[in-house]
């Protein structure tokens, strides 16, 4: 009965097959084709499209200030008690004062021979307390609201605000995007991140200040967002990485001049509504930044593409007349096609596609994420060595060279990435520098958790101080190593995913891998709120995860010299290349049989392929990568 029903059941080619995309009902390979034939037929990439890049430059400098501004406006202060004693019970204590320079450590500096339990006890008793930030700023939101001792964690959640923030915006604005347009989410974004912004500055207490955070970072992940793929859409091939790396670069300015910054300002309202300000200057794109016309065409909305060809052709000074592939004749005959949005889910049934966006997320969240791992123990054995002091006279000096130490300690490393990012990238090709900075970043986490624990074990066994500097010293080696090639991995895993992923679903797929960043990084106040409990574990997690992102990029295609997809199929059409070149250029493919074939795509034998079969029975060539 199973066979006479297989009979007797319809072939209907228009439906998908196991494991294929079906065919989607598209333009014509002219339209289709962005950087062959429309890119040319409007001056490549010419004077109209580099001043719309200079204008999405010029945001990137308001973005690394807002992304940064947590490590001044939640900055732990240093802090001494006004009182000259402080009563616990019967026992009279002599004032003490504290340097929480770091979130990792907190130095006492004791005046006189107090017990630290003693003198734990009368931190938190201690109700008139001189704070002393060493940030540039007289104030800031912990010493506003003695965000201290059991308040701490106060701090932490206003932390995770603007990180979650950024998460749920990468989210939802991405889908968006692709949805209703690059250019009115981005307009969209901006009006509301004025509004948050400025009424963070106005907060009357810490839950206010956290909930405004929030939406603060929700819209400005929506900037970020779209200002990344208008960049990446209207580039050719040849620019797409010197356009976006320029983008980063000066976002790393913002985050170098925050510090100058907020010394001029004083005051965390002060510097707050300073960084929110400039971008009421990005309320003008509503007239002079157009909507992203490759969008347009994947979308078919010929209508406004139309129009928005002609505006460019005008900028650009193109002859229309040279309309050699018959651009606009093939545009007036699509204009009665309905548009065609395509949503994220879409994703899901596809072979190829879903699995290059998924390896992304998993580089991109481990790159993050072991970040601060190397962060935090680079910080901890700096301060290893002050410790060990107890000279009140120099704790204040101290705080302040500290604070600037690790700040510009890391944002120099992030620099140096970055500048090493563009040859790596430019010799060896997307695939071949994510590859190198992960194994880079596996060796750095493995030397430091495993081979430390052997230096010293059989020569230094006796001297144990020795020991003790040696591990040091190549602690601080390993993690500046796994701080530099991590960010690198990090930064590299977000441009692959924006050239892989088809424009009708760029949002969507860009804002899986940027919101997995943010988890990324979500695990550093994660680790802060929990006191650092767990974090050798947390360690080893992100160490073994870099061991499987080893193996699983080896499964990417290549991006570089190549069109951006405009369509899932295109998408899918992302095949996996070789790393290395072949060794001889006549090399034949391998043949593989009909069934060596199906076991190798993983497709089965359907009605519809049955019936293909039984009219043609030539063997298919693969070419095997």
């Amino acid at each position: 009965m199973a066979v006479e029903r297989l009979d007797s059941e319809e072939v209907h080619p228009e439906f998908p097959e196991n494991g294929s995309v079906a065919t989607e009902n598209t333009s014509s390979g002219v339209l289709r084709e962005y950087d062959e034939s429309v890119a040319p037929y409007l001056g490549g990439f010419g004077k109209y499209q580099k001043q719309l890049i200079l204008l999405t430059w010029i945001p990137a400098l308001f973005i690394g200030y807002s992304q940064n501004s947590d490590s001044l406006l939640l900055a732990q202060p240093g802090y001494t008690c006004k009182s000259a004693t402080v009563t616990l019970g019967n026992t009279t204590i002599n004032p003490v004062s504290y340097v929480n320079t770091t979130n990792y450590s907190r130095t006492a500096y004791i005046h006189g021979n107090d017990s630290s339990n003693d003198i734990n006890k009368a931190d938190c008793l201690c109700f008139d307390r001189k704070y002393n930030l060493s940030i540039g700023l007289v104030q800031n939101v912990v010493t506003k609201w003695n965000l201290v001792c059991d308040s701490t964690w106060k701090v932490h959640i206003a932390k995770f605000s603007l990180l979650v923030g950024l998460i749920f915006g990468y989210l939802v604005m991405g889908v968006l995007a692709d949805w209703f347009g690059r250019q009115p989410v981005l307009i969209v974004s901006v009006f509301f991140i004025l509004i948050f912004g400025l009424t963070v500055a106005l907060s009357v207490n810490v839950t206010m200040f956290s909930t405004l955070r929030f939406f603060e970072g929700f819209c400005l992940a929506g900037i970020i967002l779209t200002l990344y793929i208008m960049r990446i859409e209207m580039c050719d091939p040849g620019n797409r990485f010197m356009v976006t790396m320029v983008a980063s670069f000066i976002a790393l300015l913002g985050q170098l001049l925050l510090p100058g910054l907020a010394a001029l300002c004083r005051d965390w309202q002060v510097l707050q509504a300073v960084i929110i300000c400039p971008f009421i200057l990005m309320i003008s794109f509503i007239c002079i930044f157009p909507e992203s016309l490759r969008w347009l065409l994947a979308t078919q909305q010929y209508e406004k593409a139309k129009s928005l060809i002609l505006q460019i052709n005008k900028k650009n000074r193109v002859d229309s007349e040279t309309d050699v592939k018959g651009i606009m004749p093939e545009l007036e005959r699509e204009l009665t096609k309905k548009p065609k949005k395509t949503c994220i889910v879409k994703m899901v049934g596809t072979r190829n596609l879903w699995k290059n966006i998924l390896v992304l997320c998993v580089n991109s969240l481990t790159g993050f994420g072991i970040h601060h791992c190397f962060a935090r123990s680079m910080m901890k054995n700096k301060w290893e060595n002050t410790t060990a002091s107890h000279n009140n006279d120099i704790h204040n000096n101290m705080m302040l060279s500290n604070f600037y130490a690790d700040y510009y300690t890391m944002a120099g490393i992030a620099v140096a990435s970055c500048l090493a990012m563009c040859p790596a990238v430019g010799f060896m090709g997307r695939r071949g520098g994510l590859l190198m900075f992960m194994i880079l970043t596996a060796l750095a986490s493995l030397l430091q958790l495993g081979f430390l624990n052997l230096i010293g074990k059989y020569n230094l066994h006796h001297d144990t101080d020795l020991k003790e500097t040696i591990n040091r010293k190549f602690s601080i080696a390993f993690s500046i190593i796994g701080m530099f090639s991590s960010h690198a991995v990090g930064s590299l895993s977000i441009f692959f995913c924006a050239e892989i992923t088809p424009t009708v679903i760029r949002g969507g797929g860009l804002g899986l891998v940027l919101a997995s960043a943010g988890f990324g990084m979500l695990t550093a106040p994660i680790m802060e709120l929990h006191n650092q409990k767990g974090y050798f574990l947390h360690h080893v997690i992100f160490a073994c995860c870099t061991l499987i992102c080893i193996i699983c990029i080896l499964l990417l295609p290549e991006s570089r010299h190549q069109n951006l997809p405009e369509t899932i199929s295109d998408g899918e059409g992302y095949m996996r290349q070789p790393l290395l070149p072949p060794k001889k250029g006549g090399e034949q493919p391998l043949l593989l049989t009909n069934s060596e074939l199906k076991d190798y795509s993983g497709i089965h034998e359907t009605p519809v392929r049955h019936a293909a079969s039984s009219e043609s029975n030539t063997a298919n060539v693969v070419k095997s990568s």
